[in-house]
């Protein structure tokens, strides 16, 4: 590997397994000093020995367990220069194997887990780690996975669909606002992954 992410510092948010496992395990061989925040302790910790990286357990719809999250990265390695938001959740309809669901039929608890983990963590994580980047004047950058059903939405996830293009959306918005501070903000927008058993 080309070690382009040596002596970085980087917490991957969902990293117990799929995609965050995938990108913690890039992200090690690439140099850097990688965070898997999940609120699977058990997985997170076997990820994490097996990657030999850190683990926080960290449930991403709460405040407190940010700033946890932002004070052992910063008592470990005194910076924090990478951020991949990738946990998310969505609703599925338990009378199919369908990951879609009648828009009628989604719950109050259906919808409010989606904007939180979705939405909300997305804020709570910006909202706590900003300022420290800020303060710290060395930058950083954000990565948000998103989904192609923010800006291509389907039927059957209607509140889904909106809350990755609301994460879309905000991630433009401080793209623009935090250039000042080289605090860049991306999303990426995956189509299929594989699912590794975890």
């Amino acid at each position: 590997m080309s070690g382009k992410l040596s002596g970085k510092v980087a917490i991957v948010t969902g990293g117990a397994g799929g995609f965050g496992k995938g990108i913690a395990e890039k992200f090690e061989q690439e140099g850097a000093q990688v965070i898997i925040a999940d609120f699977v302790e058990d997985a997170g910790q076997k990820t994490a020995s097996e990657l030999k990286c850190e683990f926080q357990k960290c449930n991403v719809t709460s405040r407190q367990d940010w700033e946890s999250l932002v004070k052992f990265a910063d008592e470990k390695f005194g910076k924090i220069d990478l951020v991949i938001n990738n946990a998310g959740t969505t609703y599925r309809n338990k009378a199919s194997i369908t990951m879609t669901k009648p828009t009628n039929d989604v719950t109050d608890e259906d919808f409010d887990k989606v904007f939180a983990v979705n939405v909300k963590a997305i804020y709570y994580s910006s909202n706590v780690i900003v300022p420290y980047m800020q303060k710290k004047g060395n930058g950083g950058s954000f990565v948000t996975i998103a989904s192609t059903a923010g800006i291509r939405p389907r039927p059957g996830l209607t509140w889904y669909n909106s809350s990755k293009a609301a994460v879309i959306n905000a991630t433009k918005t401080m793209a623009v606002e935090y250039a000042k501070d080289n605090i860049r903000f991306n999303s990426v927008c995956p189509v299929v992954g594989l699912n590794t058993g975890l």
